[in-house]
């Protein structure tokens, strides 16, 4: 007979089970995935992260990371929108260290950023977050310590839905996407501070000079070789940090390491994507497989059909496949200069593995990308874009153009479809007062969510792009009662990144929020990079033309040359972090606080 004690035993067993496949690390768990619509609630709110460093080996090379409860990335976190939720972390280094939860609007001294919200989690100690959940969707979590992500601090979070879903689907992967280095990230910085394009081994060559003339002409390729050389400038720098050194990885495993996911022919599929890497965008696709996206940044949007996306740092994409035709498909995530990727397998049964597409050719920074104005030129005749007869970047302080080490050019094969694909002109840069944190401005600023992100302007397939984003769920368009604008800038020659030409150090305070209002947060980038920029605590609602629509994201990629614009609820008291989420940029002083308030003191 089942007697009560034995009841509460097999209880107490399962739900201790269904804990520790809770806490495994993402590539550790069932390769069948979670059955929609999400795992069964054991009634636990109570988990345990413990820090340390440990012992790894990603395609057969040994190194250290510093893990979570054993692995990287971390455990997949599992909350139900609703509950309130205990986590427990245990500090195993001998360092400082944090999480937080990134995209998880909660108390703001729960969200883990030291010296901004809290001290730090102290070496040894454990520290206790405890906060309600307020919202649904995929997103993840992260070191906000120096550079502790970079060395597998990361883990993702799924938040599964009070109310039903306005999609089907069967089964679920989560998909982690990561940059991991073998070398010490500390010194890798220095390098990067003593010469910023040292890790760039894609540089044009004497053979590309010659194929430009095949094509441009002599006197073209040759203007446009002077012209970036006066500049100091490389149209081939995309990456601050390359496939030289990072091993791409999904799911804590090497491309060598095949992560596999698995279906039955005809299931619908929905695939997490999290891209926690610390520097690197990926392109995403899965060759012979549609996609549709049906969630941004952990936000439902109306189904988008695609074939490929490109994924900033710290976004999340959740997209539904139905895999029907054969029993194996290719999950390819490109970087963005196209030196190296992390690949997965979607398959009927483990061990099975799909062709591997090449790398495609890497792409080049354009005109565009510089903030120079195309309108009236002849592309066709002259596609080395002579500096000294085309108005663009502004000049001061020495030098022209774009910020040092980043620089454009109409590639070869690139000119007309990139001049077709650029978004309007939506402003002129006024004069440039930066100063010495800033090397360059984008004179011509564009509108570019229409656009699908650098090196798929013409892939000859769909593309996601930020205009596609429409939220499920109408939004309060009450109107903003003032705006902010804030510039994105660099010096890339000293590798110093900033807003307004200001690193964090050198700023007077945080950004004022007033409790309750209503703010329009205009974005410039005066660099020749994307950057992944990050508002903790409160929503950015994108202004891509969908009137109450707009879609609310934590995380908005601003191209090069961009202006664009966000709305913001300042609806979250406290103090919270603002900044590009291109890990080593932060570190490096592209970081503001904002604080909303009143609230009641300051926890630092």
């Amino acid at each position: 007979m089942l007697t009560r004690r034995r009841l509460l035993k097999t209880a107490s067993a399962t739900g201790a089970i269904f804990a520790v496949q809770q806490m495994l690390p993402a590539w550790a768990r069932n390769m069948a995935g979670t059955r929609a619509p999400g795992n069964p609630r054991t009634g636990a709110h109570e988990f345990d992260l413990t820090i340390a460093e440990t012992p790894i080996a990603i395609d057969g090379r040994q190194g250290s990371a510093i893990t979570l409860n054993g692995g990287i990335p971390g455990p997949i976190m599992r909350f139900r929108e609703g509950e309130t939720v205990t986590i427990r972390v245990h500090n195993r280094l001998a360092e400082d260290t944090s999480i937080h939860w990134h995209g998880i609007l909660l108390p703001f001294r729960m969200d883990g950023v030291p010296g901004v919200t809290f001290p730090g989690i102290g070496a040894g100690t454990t520290f206790t977050y405890r906060y309600p959940v307020k919202q649904s969707g995929t997103y993840w979590y992260h070191s906000h310590t120096k550079l502790q992500e970079q060395l597998g601090h990361y883990g993702p979070l799924v938040i599964d839905s009070a109310e039903p879903e306005p999609f089907a689907y069967d089964r679920e992967h989560v998909v982690v996407l990561s940059d991991w280095m073998f070398e010490n990230p500390y010194r890798v910085l220095a390098k990067l501070k003593k010469m910023s394009d040292y890790l760039n081994f894609q540089k044009r060559t004497v053979g590309d000079f010659f194929d430009d003339v095949a094509e441009a002409g002599f006197g073209a390729t040759l203007r446009d070789r002077l012209a970036w050389g006066n500049m100091r400038m490389d149209s081939t720098d995309i990456a601050d940090i390359t496939g030289h050194i990072y091993t791409y990885l999904m799911n804590g495993q090497g491309p060598e390491s095949n992560w596999t996911g698995l279906f039955t022919p005809g299931e619908r599929v929905r695939l997490r994507f999290i891209n926690a890497s610390t520097m690197s965008f990926f392109n995403v696709r899965i060759p012979g497989l549609p996609m549709t996206v049906v969630q941004a940044d952990g936000q439902n949007v109306e189904p988008v059909p695609v074939d490929e996306f490109q994924i900033g740092v710290a976004e999340t994409y959740d997209v539904i496949v139905t895999p029907r035709d054969q029993p194996v498909y290719t999950v390819m995530a490109e970087s963005l200069d196209r030196s190296g990727y992390a690949r997965g397998t979607l398959a009927t049964r483990a061990g099975l593995a799909a062709d591997v597409p090449p790398l495609r050719e890497r792409p080049l920074r354009t005109m565009v990308d510089m903030g120079m104005k195309m309108e009236g030129m002849n592309m066709a005749e002259d596609k080395g874009m002579d500096m000294s007869k085309h108005n663009g970047m502004g000049t001061h302080a020495g030098h022209m153009g774009m910020g040092q080490g980043h620089g454009g050019h109409m590639g070869s094969g690139q000119v007309g479809s990139m001049t077709e694909a650029a978004g309007p002109i939506v402003a002129h840069h006024g004069p440039d007062h930066h100063g010495v944190g800033n090397t360059s401005v984008a004179t011509f600023e564009r509108d570019r969510l229409g656009e699908p992100g650098t090196g798929l302007e013409d892939v000859g397939h769909r593309v996601l792009v930020y205009t596609d984003l429409k939220s499920v769920t109408p939004y309060n368009q009450r109107p903003p009662e003032r705006e902010i604008e804030l510039h994105l800038t660099g010096n890339m020659e000293r590798y110093m990144w900033s807003f307004d030409g200001k690193k964090f150090s050198e700023v007077d305070g945080p950004i004022q929020f007033n409790h309750g209002e209503r703010l329009r947060l205009i974005m410039v980038n005066d660099t020749m990079m994307e950057h992944p920029i990050h508002l903790h605590g409160m929503w950015m609602e994108l202004e891509n033309g969908h009137g109450p629509h707009i879609p609310r994201k934590h995380t908005v990629s601003v191209k090069p040359g961009e202006r664009l614009s966000v709305l913001i609820n300042a609806d979250a008291p406290g103090r919270w972090a603002f900044h590009c989420h291109l890990l080593y940029h932060m570190e490096m002083g592209m970081f503001r606080v904002v604080e909303v308030t009143p609230y009641d003191g300051d926890p630092s």
